[in-house]
């Protein structure tokens, strides 16, 4: 497991730090991220589509639970589970089916789909450090991010 902990100082910083974890991510890859409110996490997820090579519009997914994103090469599911009550919810939106798919998961709240996610691949945690935010970013034998 490779722990690698990172400091950004600001949005423009944080979509910087998200393509260039974009560009790293394998077709298939679970990512958790994890944050409270208002960390940045649509942003960082934001910055991981840019990075993938997606010029369009990127939303928060949280009304819509999952905003999808076609590439030449893969396809990216990008999920928010802040307004799930009961787990038992995400049935109606074929999460199992989703998962099983051959595409990049992105997952802002996933503790609130308590037992419906498998493991991830990655965990990227983001919380306040002074202005800025501090990112920890976990996987297993990954290379650590450069910048």
């Amino acid at each position: 497991m490779t722990i690698q902990a990172d400091f950004v100082a600001d949005e423009a910083a944080m979509l910087e730090y998200g393509a260039l974890l974009g560009k790293s991510l394998a077709p298939s890859e679970l990512v958790f991220l994890v944050g409270e409110l208002g960390m940045g996490k649509t942003t960082l997820a934001r910055g991981i589509l840019r990075g993938l090579g997606f010029t369009g519009h990127v939303k928060s997914p949280t009304y819509t639970l999952v905003e999808p994103y076609e590439f030449a090469e893969t396809r990216v599911y990008h999920f928010d589970f802040y307004r799930i009550v009961d787990p038992e919810e995400l049935q109606y939106i074929g999460l199992d089916d989703l998962l099983g798919e051959h595409a990049i998961k992105l997952v802002e709240w996933p503790e609130r789909a308590r037992g419906r996610l498998p493991l991830p691949d990655r965990i990227v945690r983001i919380s306040r450090h002074g202005y800025g935010r501090a990112i920890e970013h976990e996987k297993a034998n990954a290379a650590p991010l450069s910048r």
